[in-house]
């Protein structure tokens, strides 16, 4: 079984919200999940995404691959926005 940390789609038509979930390689997108770790909304200005580090570490350490969205949003939270 692989695990991989990626995106699932709520909200609602054109106002989409994502949270950022463990699950399945073989689960549906907005199916089964075993954790969620964060969220993500792109409709603010700018773009919010907040991940539980912690919970994120812990799954990467178990072995859990995140999707390259993933990875792209994880390195936007890291790198602080210079005003």
């Amino acid at each position: 079984m692989a695990v991989h940390i990626r995106l699932s789609r709520f909200g609602r038509k054109k106002k989409p919200f994502y949270r950022i979930v463990v699950a399945d390689s073989e689960a549906k997108r907005d199916g089964k999940f075993l954790e969620i770790v964060g969220t993500y909304d792109p409709l603010q200005n700018p773009a919010v995404v907040r991940i539980q580090q912690d919970k994120l570490q812990a799954w990467i350490a178990k072995g859990a691959l995140p999707s390259e969205t993933v990875k792209s949003l994880i390195k936007k939270q890291a790198t602080p926005v210079a005003a």
